[in-house]
Order: structure tokens, then C-alpha cells, then sequence
């Protein structure tokens, strides 16, 4: 596309922009329809205030400071990362939260779940707001007022914090979704006070969960200042000139209606447009997304219509807000390269652009981009000349020899394969990000398109495409500035959602149109008063429809009863790959979009020329699947429609470097789009050897993980049980033929070690019986299970019907039941003596006998015993979960043994281990000797010695001195002392290592028989797997002295009556602890972390509202309780208080530990408070239980744990 100068005509110019964090660009339409692009730094404060009105007056030729005016320019549309860097870097404006009495730690306690499994020391991302004001108001579950709003104290309290100087406020009660009143009250207050911005959560976001909805509500306070500050600096450079900005869900809006909370995706959602729009346009129907940055890549999935996610992550803040589903990995032409002596790393580092990757003459280091130019994929040549401090030089292929020269001394390989190997790397964790948004949700990749923009894009677009099987690429003219045109195509919308939680009935459909057409008539109105063109505004309306009792809800489009219905069963179909008969459904919520369409896009078509022999500008040497080729370099302007150019190949433009590798072929076609084409079948070499490749070890350690991480996707999403799909109580992993741990997704550690016993025992008890298509169940503690309603899944996996005569590998799932009988609901019971009284137990029976599911006789089975299951049917749902669950896994371990070939898998099972081995090894080195006994509330104690053979690089773990087996439930059978090993050595390894039984092999345990630790049948367990294995867990770190102890119990606590059984564990304080350097030597400190989940445990708590939707109960409140953290240099954690009132007769059970010793203190640091379990009649009366204990609830009366503090670390 040539520039021309601007000719005066009538009609006037517009301008489509992404103001990106490393560049701006901007896409012209000029007055006579044509366009032209330009591309400038976001950053350049010496040259320009701002870069988009910049950008504009070069287009247009005006000087600096010359006004953009209305008779110029028609209208500016835009997309922003302004509001997502200061949510990534925490500038936003200081904010005030108002909320419900009981709840001002809510948003900072969140589910309870730590972000990353085994970091020692526990950060939770940032608070966003600064204050809390507690209002005294209530409101319940089903609207009653329990508490009017008191407006004298908010007042005088918003005053105050008025004084201070705070001006942005958000305010989130209870229930506030649904009744709004006190919301309403308390925003009219704010402003009256003279607070400049309030953000209502029923306004930002009317949804059920109070977590979600208040960290959407604080994010919208604390961005939209920022924004408002942005949009008036822009628009004060062109008074009148209509400014339109896209929101995250992929809509246009007026910029003074532009919101915080909408602003989070408005840079990559213009790319999402912009690819939708020129893939229709050019037929491709269903494409992947692949844009890659210089510090990430973002990948999409497109089949039609947008998707969207109403909730949501970003940078740590639950987001509840209509966003483009999109999928990040740190992955970029900028993610720096490592090399740690065993694997090649890639990211999720980056080096920015400034000092930015080694080739770029700032003495940066090496990143993906280098490797590009190292195998000649990037021509210096041939790349913009904006480097070096004159910003006038080409990349540096000289500073990127010499680095990758030295990496291919370290390595014993030429610096091409060692930088090759990094860009596999990089390419298979894109592809992993692919299979997170097509393959794990029931699409078949093979059959899209990959369209490819972004500025690294077109370098990896082939390669990604053969990880996935793919066979076209499609890149777009446009392609480096997409984004940017995206904008001037994208729909004018506007979108408002409504909780409704209806049963979805022919008779609540009147109720549910009634709320829609209120939807639809405000979104309209907002519309229009947006003044937008006179286009015609559609209405689509949805309903989010969910199954009773779960908590996935799809969106689907409204219509009569059975249009609903199927259009739920084909969508659920589609993701889950089965239905829950017989259940209920409920609509949780509707939706409405009101849309004025946007431009389509006008791209000419030419004819196409006769196919030639099209001239390249020189031939090139490029280093491609493990040799050089000689590659043509085609300059793009010299490309006419028609030309085909085959592999090896470079085409270079202005914006964009894309690679056709060998075995492809690009196609110019009549509309100018690049297609390209696999042409010779994939070749499927990799030569196994015995040796170690460590690009393969980083590759594998990739796909053992993701494929974990799909099984537990596919368990969380079709469970039954509330405590697998949302407390995700659960666990997946994959196993050698040997039943050794390979890969774990990280899920609950308790689970992790001990499944490897589970899956040995079907090993032992099967040999020589299994058959391709059995699936075997356990969850006997005395063969392999933890208690009893953890119930595991195994699959054994064969390849082809007979092809082998035993299995080439194992996948097993383990969740966490809702109830498998027992004395109480839940199978949690306090007293319990025996075995049996806990529910019944499952050795080694045959679930599936040659894929024919043994139903009946498994309902027998829970029917069965003194104390039967309470609900065999949701049993067998969950069942049915981790049986899909484990399938997902056998189909992934065929197509990777279809890839790599079977003699490489199986290697490399072997190679996992021995990296894991020698990075436990490597840590065994600096530890030293050490001993500790840890006292337990119920008498017993756990005596552990650890003795470190420094020579041997071994250590031997030895519980002798442990307390014999006890007549109560504290038992922990062998598989939960083997997981709490493991997981402590895990955490000492300060690195991204997979968890695998490798772990162990330097380690040698000893538990003595007959201990508490290896009970013998029929003791009773349940409380084993919860409080005993926290205190193992603690008492080895006792042992080892480098951390003080976070609490020793998960507080367990079930409620339940013949109508409701409910399971919750609640966290405290984690401890203190030393941080060391590489030698082993004390360097520093870190304080505990308050109120969050610690070692064996990472369950989620139900959300507050969730609760009390569900349940006849209120919660008075969640708070930190202050103090209780043990004192020192680093102090520990503190503990929480949770208050339920009980609003129904029921049963309440809690199961818990330290409630007489604290969690003790390291290198003289204090021990934490004790715990403390209590009733509080609904007359006042106190009632104090032990750490085990047991009440029968009345309405009116409260329960109240108060949970242990952090032991603190160093003298105060």
C-alpha cells in the first residue's frame, strides 16, 4: 500500500489505533477509501505528548500542536493498554472500599487458595484498594432486610476518608447484586460527600459470588480515573471529533462511557475483531488466533461468533465482566533464553524494549527474537533500522553469535542447534496455549486455520501449526497492525448483563423475557445516546444456563423452552462430552448485547497472474529442522496475486518477517492475503537415543504437564461433587508402566505423592488380567487410598487394540467425594474408631470391564456395609467425571506417541524422573542433620529425623519414635506420609521442576509399622489425610530448621441435616522462614502469609453468596484475626475467625488441631496462637468445644472458629 498526500475531497479521514505498551499503530482511511499505516513508540516523551494524536497529525501532515479538528477528521477509534498496565503495575487511583459489616478482608482472603503450590514463602497478588470502611447493613440471601443501612456512621466515616484525600470509592455489599437499595443509598452519600468516582458492584457487575463482583467493582474505581484522565488528554487535542474506544468484549463505545472494568482486553480484542472480520472475508470459517508480541502471545479461538468469558483472571483480580476469551503465555520475541546446566528455558522473563533482546546494540540478553537471527529466520538486512543509540542501526547478528557461541560450548553442540532448540521450545509452549482454548474444549484444531499477526508472529507461525497438526496459515496484509484495524471494523455495542438464578421452566420463561426486554430496552437507549451512525441496533439476547447444583453456566441464545434447552445439551455436549440426565437446570443469569454493525472491510480483489518464477531480492542460508538450506529472501511488495513460493522461504515487509518452512508453501491470493500451505507431509523423526536432548526434556516436561492440566480441566468441568468442581478437591496425574509418577498438574498436594501407592497396587493385584478398556476404582487407605472419600480412577493405557499385552502407561484422577457414607454426612465423622464408621471401602474393583461400564454392581458396592453411601447416584456422576477424565489422557498419550514415537515417550518418562532426582539431589547437598518432635492436640506425637549423606548426595527420613496407631481417626496411612515427603522436598527445589517420583529416589523412609503413620486395618483414617499429614509436613520442616510452622490442621468443618451436607476446610497462618543462598547459607527472611492455604492443602472456600444461596446459613463474617502470628524478626501469619449463623435445625462437625500447641516458632522466633472452636447459643450462652467436636445447631446459633497463626522465625 502506497502513501499518496492527502487530497482535499469531501469527505473526511478516520483513524483506527492500538496504543499498545511497546508500540502504537495506526491504521488511516483516507477521504478516498484507501489506506496507509504508520507506526510509532507508545513512550517517546521528548518527541510527543501523546502518541495516537501524533501518529494522526503525521498522517495528516500538521505540525506539533496543531489541532486535529471535526472538518478533517470523520471519527477516532481506539484500543488502549493504558488501564492494563496500571492494573499490572499498580498505578492505578487509591481507592476506598465500602462494604458489609464482617467482610473488610473478603476481597484480601478471597477462595483461601495460594497462587503458587510449592513456593515456601506464600505472596498474594496486590490489594487494589487502599481503605476499608465496614457499613453496618445486611441484607440475606433472599432479599429480607436483617439490617437496615445506618447513613449517620457511613457519613461521618466517608468524611473522613474524603478528608484523607481519597476520591474514588467502591461499594460492594452483600447480596447487593440483587438488592440494590443499600448500594443505591450509600453511592448517592459518596457523591454527595464530594466523591468523584462510585462504583456500584450492582451496576459494574450483577452477578452472584461476592469475591468476583467486589474485585470487578474496585478494579472499575481504581482504573476509571486513569482512563477519564487518558480519553480527556486525547480528546483535548482534537475538540469535536468523535472518539470512540473498543471494550474488552470486543465492542466500540463512546469514550466518555468508557469504564474501568471494560478496559482490561482493549488492545488484544481489537486484534480478536480484526482477525474475525479479514478471516470471514477471505473464507476461512474457523480459525485459532496466534498473536505474538514482544512480551507475550495471545491466542483466540474463532468459529462463527465471539466468545466471551464472564469470569475471569487478570494480573491476580477476579474479573467478572464480558471479556474476549483470550489465552496469555509469557511467550514473545523478547522471552529471555536460560540454560541451567540439565534443560533450555524460555521465559516467562522478558527483555522489554529497553534494554530489550542482545541483537538490539543495548547490551540485552538473549531472547527468541535472537535465536530467530541466529538461524537466519530474521535477516538483519532485512528488519527496521531503529537500534543502537542513534536508533538508526540494523540488529546485531555479531552480539548474537558471540552469546550463542559461548551457550554452545556449555552444551557441546553448534550454536544453531542450540539456538533451534530454544525456538521448539518457545513454539511448543504456544501450542500448549492452543490446546488450552480448542483441544481441551472439545474442538478438533486439525480442521482450522491459523491466522497469524503480531509483530513475532509470522517467524513461528508454520512451526506452531505442526505441533498442532495443523495444515494453513493465513496472514493478513495487515497482519503487524491488525489490532489496530480491527478497530475501524468493529461492532458499536453495548452489553448488560442481570443475575436471575430461575429454574429453567415454561413457566419462569415470562419472567426471564421480562427481564431481558428491560435489558434490551437500556442497552438501546444507551445506544443511542451514545450518538452513534445511523445504523440499525440488533438485539441478541442470551440466557446462561447451568445445571442445578453446578457452576459452569454456558451461554446460550434465547428462545422457547426446547430451542433453549438444545441449544444448552449441543453446547455442554460439545465442551463435557456427555450430559447429567435427570438434572435440573437453572438460568443463572441473562445477557443482552445491543449492536450497531461495524464496516465490512473493503479490500479489493485482483486477478490472479499466471503462476512464475517470482523474483527473489537474494538467496539466503536459514538452519531449519536440524540442517541449513538455502532459503529465497521475497521482498512482499514484489509479490503479485497468484505467485506461489515454496519452502524455504523468507518474505520480508515492511511490519512483518514470515517464514515459509520446508515442506510448505505461501500463495499470494486475488484479495493479497498470504496462504500458506503444508504441501509434503509432516516428517516424524526424532531420534530417540539414550541420551538426554535438553530442548526434548523442556518439551516433554511441557506435555506430561498439560497433559494433567487437560484431564483436570475435563474432571473440573463435568464433576458432580461441589467440592471437585469448585473447592477443586482434586487430582490428576500420569504414570510409566511401572505405575512411577511422571506428571501431576498442580492440583492438592496431599493427593499428589500418594496416588503413585493407588495405581502400584492395580499393578500388583492386576498383572497378566487387565484388557484393553478396564478402568479400576479404590479408595482403600490399607491399599494404596488416603480416607475414604478421596476415590481414585485408574485407566491402564494401551495402544491399539492388541498391541501390546500389559500397558505402556497409566492416568489416574482422584476427587474428593461429597459422600461415601459413614456415622455423618460428608464421611468426615470426629469419632470415628474403625474403618467402617467412615463409609465404604473400594479395593481394586473393576469399574469399567472392556468399556462397558459395571454400573449396577458399583451402586451394590456403595449400597453395601454398615454405614452406605447417602447418594450413590452423585457418586456414580463423579465417577462418570473422572473416567472422561482419564480418557482425555490416554487420547493425548496416543497422538504424543504418534508424534515422538514410542521408544522417545517412554525415554523421556525415564529422563523426567532423573532430572527431578538430581535437582532433589542437588538440594540434599546443603542440607545438615536434624530431629524434631511435634506434639499433637489428641497426646500423640510425630518424631521425625532427617540424616543427610552429603558423599552420596541421600538422605534418609526416619519416623521412628513416632506414636503406635491410635484408637481415634488420627491415622495417616503410608501413602499420606510419602506425599508429605515429597512435597516437602519439592518445595526446597527453588524452581519450575515437574513433581514426579523421581523426587524420592534420593530418599530413603522409614515408618515404622504399626505407628500412627502405618496403621494397621481397621483403624480408622479420616482425619489422617487432613490433620496429620499438616503436621508431617510441618514436623520435617521442623527437622530441616529453615522455616517456622504454619498451623497444624485444616480445620474441617461439615454442617449438614437429611436436606444439605456441606464441607469446608478454613485456613490460618503460614510461617515464617529463612531465605538462603545457594550454598545453604542464611541470607534473609520473609514473614507468614495471614489466612491462606498452606502445604498439604489448596481447596477453594464457596464463595460467601454461594453459601448462603445454597445453604440455611449466614455468615457473619470472615476476618483476620489480628496478632495471632508468632512474634520475631519475620513474623508468622495470623489466623482468621469465621462466624456461621444457622438459620435451620442441623448438625455441625469440626475436625482440627492446634488448639492446644502453636505452631512453633524457628531460630527463636515465637510460636502462633492456638486455635479455638466455640458455640454461641442464639441466648448468649457460650459453649467451648476441644479440637475435635460436635453440636447440634439450632436457628439463631453461631459457630465459630477462630484458626491458628504462622510461627514466627528469628529472635524479635
Amino acid at each position: 500500500m502506497q502513501d499518496t498526500s492527502p487530497v482535499a475531497t469531501p469527505s473526511r479521514w478516520q483513524f483506527w489505533i492500538d496504543r499498545g505498551g511497546t508500540f502504537t499503530d495506526v491504521v488511516a482511511k483516507r477521504p478516498d477509501g484507501s489506506l496507509t499505516t504508520h507506526k510509532l513508540l507508545s513512550e517517546n516523551p521528548e518527541q510527543y505528548r501523546d502518541a495516537a494524536v501524533a501518529g494522526i497529525r503525521h498522517l495528516l501532515g500538521l505540525k506539533p500542536g496543531e489541532p486535529v479538528t471535526p472538518a478533517q477528521v470523520e471519527c477516532v477509534k481506539m484500543g488502549t493498554t493504558v488501564a492494563t498496565n496500571a492494573l499490572l503495575e499498580r498505578k492505578g487511583e487509591r481507592t476506598l472500599l465500602v462494604t458489609t459489616r464482617g467482610f473488610r478482608d473478603a476481597l484480601r482472603i478471597a477462595y483461601q487458595n495460594r497462587p503458587r503450590l510449592f513456593d515456601r514463602h506464600i505472596v498474594l497478588p496486590e490489594l487494589l484498594y487502599s481503605e476499608v470502611i465496614e457499613a453496618t447493613e445486611r441484607g440475606a440471601a433472599e432479599g429480607e432486610v436483617v439490617q437496615a443501612l445506618d447513613l449517620g456512621a457511613l457519613r461521618t466515616a466517608l468524611v473522613a476518608a474524603h478528608a484523607s484525600g481519597l476520591r474514588s470509592v467502591a461499594i460492594v455489599f452483600m447480596h447487593g447484586y440483587r438488592f440494590t437499595e443499600h448500594e443505591k443509598q450509600a453511592a448517592a452519600l459518596a457523591r454527595e460527600v464530594g466523591f468523584t468516582q462510585v462504583s456500584t458492584s450492582h451496576e459494574t457487575s450483577p452477578m452472584m459470588k461476592f469475591v468476583s463482583r467486589g474485585d470487578t467493582t474496585v478494579v472499575d474505581a481504581y482504573l476509571s480515573p486513569i482512563l477519564r484522565r487518558y480519553v480527556e488528554q486525547v480528546a483535548g487535542e482534537m475538540p469535536g471529533v468523535p472518539l470512540y474506544f473498543m471494550q474488552s468484549s470486543g465492542g466500540l463505545t463512546d469514550a466518555h462511557a468508557f469504564q474501568g472494568k471494560d478496559a482490561i482486553l482493549s488492545g488484544p480484542a481489537g486484534g480478536i475483531v480484526g482477525m474475525a472480520r479479514t478471516a470471514a472475508l477471505a473464507g476461512h470459517a474457523k480459525v485459532i488466533g496466534f498473536d505474538m508480541g514482544g512480551t507475550s502471545t495471545d491466542v483466540s479461538h474463532y468459529a462463527g461468533e465471539f466468545e466471551r468469558e464472564f469470569e475471569t483472571q487478570v494480573a491476580g483480580v477476579r474479573m467478572r465482566a464480558p471479556m474476549m476469551s483470550i489465552h496469555t503465555v509469557a511467550a514473545g520475541g523478547g522471552s529471555i533464553l536460560g540454560f541451567d546446566g540439565a534443560r533450555f528455558r524460555v521465559g516467562p522473563e522478558s527483555a522489554g524494549a529497553n534494554p530489550g533482546p542482545a541483537s538490539y546494540r543495548r547490551g540485552g540478553p538473549l531472547a527468541v527474537t535472537d535465536a530467530n537471527v541466529m538461524v537466519g529466520k530474521i535477516q538483519p538486512r532485512y528488519f527496521p533500522k531503529v537500534f543502537g543509540p542513534g536508533a538508526n542501526e540494523a540488529l546485531s547478528f555479531e552480539a548474537v553469535q558471540s552469546h550463542f557461541n559461548e551457550l554452545a560450548g556449555q552444551t557441546g553442540r553448534s550454536a544453531e542447534v542450540v539456538a533451534e532448540g530454544f525456538i521448539n521450545i518457545a513454539v511448543q509452549q504456544m501450542a500448549n496455549a492452543i490446546k488450552k482454548i480448542s483441544v481441551a474444549r472439545g474442538y478438533d484444531v486439525t480442521r482450522y486455520t491459523l491466522q497469524c499477526f503480531g509483530g513475532a508472529g509470522g517467524q513461528h507461525a508454520c512451526l506452531v501449526a505442526d505441533a498442532l497438526g495443523m495444515s494453513r496459515v493465513f496472514v493478513h496484509p495487515l497482519a503487524g497492525v491488525l489490532s489496530a484495524y480491527g478497530m475501524g471494523l468493529a461492532d458499536q455495542n453495548v452489553i448488560r448483563e442481570q443475575a436471575v438464578e430461575l429454574p429453567l421452566t415454561a413457566d419462569a420463561l415470562p419472567q426471564i423475557a421480562a427481564q431481558l426486554d428491560a435489558l434490551a430496552q437500556a442497552a438501546r437507549d444507551e445506544l443511542v445516546r451514545q450518538q452513534v451512525s445511523g445504523g440499525a441496533v440488533t438485539v441478541l439476547r442470551r440466557v446462561h444456563v447451568r445445571y442445578q447444583g453446578s457452576d459452569a453456566a454456558l451461554v446460550v441464545p434465547f428462545g422457547d423452552i426446547d430451542t433453549i434447552d438444545g441449544g444448552f445439551e449441543s453446547a455442554y455436549r460439545q465442551r463435557f462430552a456427555f450430559l447429567m440426565q435427570g438434572k435440573g437446570k437453572v438460568v443463572e443469569a441473562v445477557s443482552v448485547e445491543a449492536v450497531v454493525a461495524g464496516d465490512a472491510p473493503a479490500e479489493p480483489r485482483q486477478a490472479l497472474h499466471e503462476p512464475r518464477e517470482v523474483p527473489r531480492a537474494e538467496t539466503v542460508r536459514m538452519y531449519s529442522g536440524g540442517a541449513w538450506h538455502d532459503a529465497a529472501l521475497v521482498v512482499r511488495e514484489a509479490m503479485r496475486p497468484g505467485d506461489v513460493v515454496a519452502g524455504p522461504a523468507i518474505i520480508a515487509e515492511k511490519n512483518a518477517t514470515t517464514v515459509v518452512e520446508p515442506g510448505w508453501e505461501a500463495q499470494l491470493t486475488g484479495l493479497d492475503h498470504l496462504v500458506l500451505d503444508r504441501r509434503v507431509p509432516r516428517p516424524a523423526t526424532f531420534a530417540a537415543g539414550t541420551t538426554v536432548d535438553p530442548v526434548l526434556l523442556e518439551v516433554f516436561n511441557n506435555l506430561f504437564m498439560n497433559i494433567a492440566e487437560q484431564m483436570g480441566l475435563q474432571l473440573q468441568n463435568t464433576a458432580y461433587s461441589v467440592n471437585i468442581k469448585e473447592r477443586l478437591d482434586f487430582s490428576c496425574a500420569l504414570f510409566d508402566s511401572e505405575g512411577n509418577l511422571i506428571a501431576n498438574a498442580p492440583h492438592m498436594p496431599v493427593h499428589l505423592g500418594s496416588m503413585g501407592e493407588s495405581i502400584k497396587t492395580v499393578v500388583r493385584e492386576n498383572a497378566g488380567k487387565m484388557q484393553p478398556g478396564d478402568v479400576y476404582v479404590l479408595n482403600d487407605p490399607y491399599h494404596g487410598g488416603t480416607h475414604l472419600p478421596d476415590v481414585t480412577v485408574i485407566t491402564p493405557v494401551y495402544l491399539g487394540a492388541a498391541a501390546h499385552d500389559k500397558p505402556l502407561f497409566y492416568v489416574g484422577s482422584r476427587g474428593h467425594h461429597a459422600d461415601i457414607g459413614g456415622t455423618t454426612p460428608g464421611s468426615m465423622p470426629p469419632f470415628s474408631t474403625l474403618i467402617e464408621e467412615e463409609g465404604v471401602q473400594i479395593n481394586n474393583v473393576k469399574l469399567v470391564d472392556r468399556g462397558v461400564l459395571r454400573e449396577a454392581e458399583m451402586i451394590a458396592l456403595l449400597q453395601s456395609g454398615k454405614h452406605p453411601s447417602r447418594n450413590p447416584q452423585q457418586n456414580m456422576a463423579d465417577l462418570k467425571a473422572q473416567i472422561a477424565a482419564n480418557e482425555k489422557g490416554v487420547q493425548e498419550l496416543r497422538k504424543m506417541v504418534e508424534q515422538f514415537g514410542l521408544d522417545v515417550v517412554q525415554a523421556y518418562m525415564g529422563h523426567v524422573q532423573d532430572n527431578a532426582e538430581e535437582s532433589v539431589r542437588r538440594v540434599i547437598t546443603r542440607l545438615k542433620d536434624g530431629a524434631f518432635t511435634l506434639p499433637l492436640d489428641n497426646g500423640a506425637q510425630i518424631q521425625v529425623a532427617i540424616r543427610v549423606n552429603a558423599k552420596a548426595r541421600s538422605a534418609q527420613i526416619d519416623f521412628t519414635g513416632t506414636s503406635p496407631q491410635q484408637t481415634n481417626n488420627f491415622n495417616a496411612p503410608t501413602a499420606v506420609c510419602m506425599a508429605a515427603v515429597l512435597y516437602v522436598f519439592r518445595t526446597l527445589v527453588d524452581d519450575d521442576i515437574p513433581l514426579n517420583a523421581g523426587c524420592l529416589k534420593p530418599l530413603e523412609v522409614i515408618i515404622p509399622p504399626g505407628s500412627m503413620l502405618n496403621p494397621n486395618s481397621p483403624a480408622s483414617v479420616v482425619a489422617g489425610n487432613v490433620e496429620t499429614s499438616s503436621c508431617i509436613t510441618n514436623a520435617l520442616y521442623g527437622a530441616l530448621g529453615g522455616m517456622a510452622a504454619s498451623q497444624c490442621t485444616m480445620n474441617n468443618f461439615t454442617f449438614g441435616n437429611a436436606a444439605h451436607q456441606y464441607y469446608e476446610t478454613i485456613s490460618g497462618g503460614s510461617g515464617a522462614g529463612a531465605l538462603t543462598d545457594g550454598e545453604g547459607q542464611v541470607v534473609g527472611g520473609f514473614a507468614g502469609t495471614s489466612v491462606v492455604q498452606t502445604h498439604m492443602t489448596n481447596s477453594r472456600l464457596t464463595d460467601p453468596e454461594v453459601l448462603e444461596f445454597r445453604f440455611p446459613v449466614r455468615l457473619e463474617s470472615y476476618e483476620i484475626r489480628e496478632g495471632s502470628g508468632g512474634k520475631g524478626q519475620w513474623t508468622g501469619g495470623n489466623g482468621g475467625v469465621r462466624r456461621v449463623r444457622f438459620l435451620e435445625d442441623m448438625t455441625a462437625s469440626i475436625l482440627s488441631n492446634g488448639r492446644k500447641h502453636g505452631a512453633f516458632g524457628a531460630a527463636g522466633g515465637g510460636a502462633g496462637q492456638v486455635g479455638i472452636n466455640r458455640v454461641v447459643r442464639a441466648d448468649g450462652q457460650v459453649e467451648e468445644l476441644g479440637h475435635i467436636g460436635q453440636a447440634d445447631m439450632r436457628p439463631g446459633d453461631v459457630f465459630e472458629i477462630h484458626t491458628p497463626g504462622g510461627g514466627g522465625y528469628g529472635a524479635a
